[in-house]
């Protein structure tokens, strides 16, 4: 007889495991089904060699959300933020660099050196963007509204969007552009020095298939102050242990709720009977029932290899093949046997310097040129990187004295063009960032111990993460909100009677937030109380 179940769902990353903890709590049987011998999907912590712990794929965290981390009592099963201080540390190839926050006295002097005026423009653009966070952050844990249904409830979440948009004034024409905008021309309007610019115009492109002068890359650029770190909004932090210190908290969270989580037991099919999911089928031929399904893989992923697409409709199908994918995210874990050494802050010893997100890209130019390479199936000549060396503030990552570093780069395409070879091209990629970084700290080489290389292509078969998109799918306007993961679905349902989805493929996307599952978890929940899935998927709440 096969066992079971009120919800499976598919995948245990974090957001799979914070549906998990919620439809658990309220007494429902809830299974986790986990490809991998490990929980936290591309949230997770592993020893890569002997001694050294590595996030693998996500490194820093800021955005986790304060509400799952107070109802699921994250901090009393081991979950423990470390802030960091500087923020970031930008080195030029004049010997100069720039320290940014959460200092505000301290970022002023170091923007002066390049800037008067950026200096005492900054913290009007911060503020600037914290009024435009704080209309949008309430609508991450909220169900987004249908704007083509007229059911009354609904209507009432679109007239309250409204309202608080009109409520913005003069700031509602920044958050269009912040919206639907590119980064460098908001950045040139607030500022003019190259250094100050090009630091904050990283955090935009940073997953995307896109550079700072494309439209959709604006909207990155409030994220660095949503969000909070040991209750101070705007920092960003490391997680004690790596990154899977969030994902095996919320699993244990979970567990305590009543979850069971299996590792090592991958889906190979969604079971479907008149239009309905009943359970699902293990790739060792394993069956197991359940009144609801929920699945944590991206819509690709669900829809196109789980399923059979002959039970979804024509036009649903059409809406999935074309989510768009993209991605040139290169991800290099390292070893070292001592700190960077930088030309522009020299020392060894833990510092500043170290602590926060190290940035390699001197101009905004240099970022285009980037770019320009990644357009014709090749790898960047000249990458960017975004380095952390998350072991300055965690002992427990690496031995005594030596030092774990995540270095996340653009730009790698997932599809390289006609005669190259990715083994190949990813390698010499890899030397080329270690050349760089090299020329910004002369011991850099010498310091590596190990590396571990991950393409897009190396992602997307590690973590079932389609195209290597971290986010699982583009984070452009026309991708979010109550257009992802395609219009009409934006309510967590599918056109599958019980079948949900729970990941960054749905509301409000990619990012370790939790958000994702959180809301999924109110609408299986909802549709539990109503003892009966939804019979009209794709309509809209109300």
């Amino acid at each position: 007889m096969p066992s079971f179940y009120d919800l499976i769902i598919i995948g245990g990353g974090h957001n799979a495991l914070v549906t998990a903890a919620y439809v658990a709590r309220s007494g429902a049987k809830v299974l986790v089904l986990e490809r991998r011998e490990v929980l936290g999907g591309a949230c997770v912590t592993e020893e890569l060699w002997p001694g050294f712990k590595v996030s693998t794929a996500a490194y820093v965290n800021s955005l986790l959300r304060p509400e799952i981390i107070r109802d699921l009592e994250l901090k009393r099963h081991g979950f423990k933020m470390l802030p960091r201080n500087p923020s970031s540390f930008t080195p030029f190839p004049d010997g100069r660099s720039l320290l940014l926050g959460p200092n505000k006295a301290q970022t002023h002097s170091e923007v002066a050196k390049f800037s008067a005026s950026d200096a005492d423009a900054l913290p009007k653009y911060e503020k600037m963007l914290e009024r435009v966070a704080a209309f949008l952050e309430p609508t991450l844990t909220q169900t987004p509204p249908n704007p083509w249904s007229f059911r009354p409830g609904n209507l009432l979440k679109l007239a309250r969007l409204g309202l608080g948009f009109a409520r913005l004034g003069a700031d509602g024409q920044r958050a269009v552009e912040i919206l639907t905008g590119a980064a460098t021309p908001i950045l040139d309007r607030w500022f003019e020095s190259e250094q100050l610019k090009v630091t904050l115009a990283t955090d935009a492109i940073i997953g995307a298939m896109a550079s700072p002068s494309m439209p959709g890359t604006a909207y990155v650029l409030f994220h660095h102050v949503m969000g909070e770190c040991e209750g101070i909004r705007g920092v960003w932090g490391y997680v004690r242990g790596g990154m899977g210190g969030i994902s095996n908290a919320i699993a244990a969270a979970a567990r305590e709720r009543g979850a069971e989580i299996r590792t090592n037991s991958e889906v190979a099919r969604i079971l479907v009977k008149s239009g309905e999911a009943v359970g699902v089928v293990l790739k060792d031929g394993t069956e197991l029932r359940a009144r609801r399904v929920a699945s944590g893989a991206d819509a690709h992923v669900t829809f196109l290899k789980l399923l059979d697409v002959k039970v979804l409709p024509p036009e649903f199908l059409d809406a999935v093949r074309n989510i768009d994918y993209s991605s040139a995210s290169l991800k290099i874990n390292i070893s070292l046997s001592e700190l960077p050494d930088f030309k522009a802050m020299p020392g060894t010893e833990p510092g500043p310097q170290h602590r926060g997100t190290i940035h390699i890209a001197p101009t905004l130019e240099y970022i285009e040129r980037a770019y320009d390479n990644v357009k014709y199936g090749c790898p960047s000549e000249y990458p960017i990187i975004e380095a952390t060396i998350p072991s300055v503030l965690d002992d427990t990552l690496a031995p005594a004295g030596k030092h774990v570093m995540s270095m996340f780069t653009q730009y790698f395409p997932y599809k390289l063009a006609p005669g190259l070879s990715l083994q190949e091209e990813k390698e010499k990629y890899a030397e080329r960032c270690f050349d760089l970084m090299n020329e910004y700290a002369p011991n850099f080489r010498r310091a590596v111990i190990g590396r571990q290389v991950l393409s897009p292509a190396d992602l997307e078969r590690r973590f079932a993460l389609t195209g290597g998109n971290i986010m699982q799918g583009a984070m452009s306007l026309s991708s979010l909100s109550f257009m992802r993961p395609v219009p009409g679905y934006a309510d967590y349902r599918t056109p599958i009677r019980g079948l949900y989805l729970c990941g960054a493929a749905t509301h409000p996307g990619g990012g370790v937030m939790g958000a994702c599952g959180y809301n999924a978890a109110r609408e299986i929940l909802r549709d539990m109380r109503a003892r009966t899935p939804r019979k009209f998927p794709g309509s809209g709440t109300g």
